[in-house]
């Protein structure tokens, strides 16, 4: 089979096309005949090493969609010629976190694409269990889309306890999860705001339904209270010391900031007394359990939240695709195609 295969830690021109043997299924597992997978910022981390890779070669790719092709041993939920989504937050199923509905707890927790062989490749193995049907009305593009960034979105928001009538900002539209933040956050009843540094972004978010966006780089803090006459109850941050502080003074008292991922940098000063007098809770957030793709999926399958598909490359110009999500110009999530 074809594969995009990492062979050190370079960056993103590193990742060359081969030809390898096609895995086979064990048991309990199933392997996956994709028709399409889709990128996300992981996928560049790895290759520069931030995360390292477990082993070399490395196959990258958390997303995708495709017919079951093999099954292994002991597997009887699926058949052979099933349309289906990877779920790519793979657990042990056995130990008390798991057991107890929460495996990003599991200590042998991993994700397809970093500690597992990804799907940017022809074919991909993955245990039954994180396999799910696709649902009727998604294109392959758009099933393929939705998985990594739904999920987590979904999580952080449960996490944050989003309601009805809440003002939330999402800070750096524009990549996945913030573009399903949006999307979610509308679909549960809340007045959504975004921030970017592109104009365009802020424009298509409204399109969409956001009340308002403001410039990252500015005070967007005070622009948020004097547009929706308050702060937010919930942000939601992927980006990091850049716009941490801002995001931090987004917040009415009590409020809560889940965070899932530090683009511009590990590390961020904090005002202590800001965050005690203020009782703001920061929430640390990482992929989601079982349930909440279940429920990320019905959300995505019932048509309440689109999927933001940016543009679809094909598989073999993958290094064009990667090169757009490290530029930071897309909307939504970029889709390599079959």
């Amino acid at each position: 089979m074809r594969a995009w295969l990492l062979n050190d830690t370079s960056g993103p021109g590193s990742y060359r096309l081969e030809s390898i043997d096609t895995p086979e299924p064990g048991p309990g597992e199933v392997r996956v005949h994709l028709r399409a997978s889709a990128l996300n910022h992981l996928d560049l981390w790895v290759s520069r090493g931030m995360p390292a890779p477990h082993r070399f070669p490395h196959i990258a790719g958390g997303d995708g969609a495709g017919v079951i092709s093999a099954i292994g041993p002991g597997v009887s939920t699926v058949a052979i010629g099933d349309e289906v989504v990877l779920n790519p937050s793979v657990a042990c199923g056995n130990c008390h976190a798991c057991l107890s509905g929460e495996s990003p707890y599991c200590r042998s927790y991993g994700i397809l694409g970093e500690h597992l062989p990804g799907t940017l490749a022809d074919e991909v193995v993955a245990p039954a269990r994180n396999v799910i049907a696709k649902p009727a009305g998604l294109s392959w593009e758009e099933a393929a889309a939705y998985g990594l960034v739904t999920g987590t979105a979904y999580r952080m928001l449960r996490r944050a306890r989003l309601s009805a009538g809440d003002v939330l900002l999402i800070v750096g539209i524009g990549g996945g999860v913030a573009s399903m933040g949006l999307q979610l956050g509308l679909a549960m009843g809340a007045t959504v705001y975004v921030t970017s540094r592109d104009q365009a972004k802020i424009d298509q978010a409204i399109a969409l339904g956001a009340a308002g966006g403001f410039d990252s780089s500015g005070e967007f803090s005070k622009a948020l209270k004097k547009t929706a006459g308050r702060a937010a109850d919930v942000v939601l941050e992927s980006v990091g010391p850049a716009t941490f502080n801002q995001s931090m003074r987004s917040m009415e008292s009590g409020g809560r900031i889940a965070v899932c991922g530090a683009t511009s940098g590990p590390k961020v000063e904090i005002s202590m007394p800001y965050l005690f007098f203020k009782q703001i809770e920061i929430i640390g957030s990482t992929m989601f359990n079982h349930a909440e793709f279940l429920a990320a999926t019905e959300l995505v399958g019932s048509g309440r939240v689109q999927v933001m598909v940016d543009s679809v490359v094909p598989f073999e110009d993958l290094p064009v695709a990667l090169a757009r999500l490290d530029a930071g110009d897309q909307l939504g999530k970029v889709v390599i195609g079959r």
